[in-house]
């Protein structure tokens, strides 16, 4: 027999896996081209006059991703998250079919911005909020991290094979196509409820100037801009290094080759740095060590790029890197963030990724000179960016090890005050916010320490005194 319990958590477990997967057929369309894009933007009318186009192009999905996403956010608290999250897959859509027919640089650029516009990220996590108890939203914000990271090895590896299967064109129309089955998914699948705000999963104004002031986020904001910049700029040049014609590597067709077993192996590596960090509490070591190996590896492609094991012991290297700090740095931003900020800490975080992609389209277009295939230039210049994050990462403070627990609260609870005074005295309870317009108290505790039901008995307790 079904009980209203059962029906919810199977409710709950279909919405996640349903937002995750929009979230990952999304990235999937921007992540499979990457590996191919300059090799087939070189061959587009005008690129060869414009060379700094292609590099700009590859990024430019991440300006307009940074201008639109907040603004999509705030506009699904308003006219609801389905129409929000419909009109971006259709704007994505839309933008990757003008990308599909270019027969231009200009004109695939144009098609790239419009691909970002369609910036739905926001107004997802914000579904996902609305949809799942306070209990379960690690959970699936877990669900939908891991996703990402399938969707970006996943799309490294079929990329050639696609490209040759279908050609970069047949791509694009691929992801087009992805993008409207998404849309039935949100319909069909995920249950329509009422928008709620969410300081956990949305950007809160009255807490943008606090997030800017905190030297810790900045400091985090400044790394995913650094890693976003550096892997783009990376693949501006990384295709025509490997098909180079006085050197070649590697065929495209033949990428995959390389590509699979680096990312399988780098996957591998990175889980003891993930377990050090987090059970041992060397969280700052391993992100220091991680930005070294980043470097390492970088400097490794500019001083030897005409070997296919350098290259791809560097690779391998440079996603042990990209990937302990891709799962870290989410982490730490939660660590360092005051309770009920997470949200607005969050968007301003991924502004700065979206912004970090765009500048490294930018920085690859404007360094790389087809004629002279100076890739070593490019290689240099992303080791710069990355001593100088490395520099800037010595200077963080070792995070505290808590989590954020968000839990009900009652609408007839009185003194706010007193009930911040005495959850504070529960051992395992480092901070509390409360947030009597959201129905909500937001507590970050040391998670073997605080007593989850004794947190709730204080909360309703104080609701009936």
């Amino acid at each position: 027999m079904t009980t209203p319990q059962n029906a919810l958590d199977v409710r709950e477990r279909r919405s996640i896996i349903a937002l995750a997967g929009i979230f990952g057929l999304r990235l999937l369309g921007l992540f499979l081209v990457l590996p191919v894009f300059s090799v087939y933007a070189h061959g587009l009318h005008g690129a060869t006059r414009h060379p700094v186009l292609i590099g700009v192009a590859l990024g430019a999905y991440g300006l307009t991703q940074a201008i639109f996403q907040i603004p999509f956010g705030k506009l699904s608290d308003k006219w609801g998250r389905k129409p929000v999250i419909a009109a971006g897959l259709l704007i994505f859509a839309i933008g990757s079919v003008i990308a599909a027919q270019a027969t231009s640089i200009e004109w695939l650029l144009v098609g790239r911005i419009i691909q970002g516009a369609g910036a739905v990220a926001a107004a997802i996590i914000a579904l996902t909020a609305d949809l799942v108890r306070e209990e379960r939203w690690t959970k699936a914000m877990a669900t939908i991290g891991i996703t990402i990271g399938i969707s970006f090895s996943v799309s490294l590896v079929l990329s050639a094979p696609l490209a040759q299967w279908v050609g970069v064109q047949g791509i694009f129309w691929l992801t087009a196509g992805l993008s409207i089955l998404a849309i039935g998914v949100l319909y069909k699948v995920i249950p329509a409820v009422p928008a709620r705000f969410h300081r956990d999963a949305e950007m809160n104004p009255a807490a943008l100037k606090d997030v800017l002031r905190n030297p810790n986020l900045l400091r985090l904001d400044f790394g995913i801009f650094s890693l976003h910049t550096g892997l783009t700029a990376l693949f501006v040049v990384l295709p025509l290094v490997l098909i180079d014609p006085q050197h070649p590597l590697l065929s495209e067709a033949d990428q995959w080759m390389l590509y699979l077993p680096v990312m399988l192996l780098s996957f591998v590596a990175m889980v003891p740095f993930i377990i050090v960090g987090e059970a041992k509490h060397r969280l700052r070591e391993v992100f220091v060590l991680a930005i070294a190996v980043l470097l390492a590896a970088v400097i490794w492609m500019a001083l030897s790029n005409h070997s296919i094991w350098s290259i791809a012991t560097a690779l391998f290297l440079f996603f042990v890197g990209f990937n302990v700090l891709e799962a870290s740095l989410p982490s730490l931003v939660a660590k360092f963030c005051h309770p009920g900020a997470k949200g607005t800490a969050t968007g301003v975080y991924t502004t700065a990724e979206f912004l970090g992609a765009f500048s490294g389209g930018l920085l690859g277009g404007l360094l790389y000179l087809p004629d002279q295939h100076n890739y070593s230039d490019v290689f240099w210049a992303i080791a710069a960016i990355y001593l100088i994050w490395l520099i800037v990462a010595l200077t963080m403070q070792q995070p505290r090890y808590v989590a954020t627990r968000i839990f009900p609260l009652p609408p007839d609870s009185q003194d706010n005050t007193q009930l911040t005074r005495q959850l504070l005295q529960l051992p395992g309870v480092v901070e509390v916010a409360v947030f009597p317009d959201e129905g909500a108290v937001y507590c970050k505790v040391e998670s073997k320490i605080y007593d989850d039901e004794r947190v709730r008995s204080v909360i309703r307790y104080a609701s009936q005194t």
